[in-house]
């Protein structure tokens, strides 16, 4: 696939899924009204780190998207797969960067608004993900890229980030 094409269906992914999920969905829960469910000398650091939580995991997902067309050839959505495996940037560090980082943007917003709903939503997406990826994508991958991602998926925890770089 020709990088303009997988940069225009990355976009048009990026907006249909991520920004569905991380933005649409918590909200639908929450209005994105602030709540106080704590005394108030608790919300302020928490609503800090809870920006801090929106503005990493989008930033994260960006770097996976962009990832994805520049060494990938090829976009996150499964109809225009990229045609090599991706393994470079956060990828060296967690296989499913695009869903932890996700994830951190809605529980990011849960602190942000106090709001405990989301919570719950940030545990049924991550449930949804974790299911997902278990369930189509890696045994996809294994299809597609055999040893190569048999390899990256020993040495690379799927949720949790390793500390040192994987280095094909």
């Amino acid at each position: 696939m020709r990088r303009t094409s997988a940069a225009i269906g990355s976009a048009i992914f990026f907006l249909a899924a991520p920004c569905v999920v991380a933005g649409l969905g918590p909200w639908w829960v929450s209005g994105w009204e602030a709540r106080s469910p704590l005394p108030g000398a608790w919300m302020i650091p928490l609503r800090v780190a809870g920006a801090a939580l929106i503005l990493a995991g989008a930033a994260v997902v960006v770097d996976a998207f962009v990832r994805f067309v520049a060494e990938g050839s090829g976009t996150p959505a499964p109809i225009a797969a990229p045609g090599r495996l991706v393994v470079g940037g956060l990828y060296r560090y967690v296989r499913n960067p695009m869903y932890v980082g996700v994830l951190a943007a809605i529980v990011g917003q849960a602190l942000l608004f106090g709001d405990g709903g989301l919570v719950v939503y940030a545990t049924v997406a991550g449930a949804a993900m974790g299911g997902f990826a278990h369930w189509y994508e890696e045994p996809r991958l294994l299809a597609q890229f055999g040893d190569d991602y048999e390899r990256y998926r020993r040495a690379v925890p799927g949720w949790w980030p390793r500390v040192r770089p994987y280095h094909p």
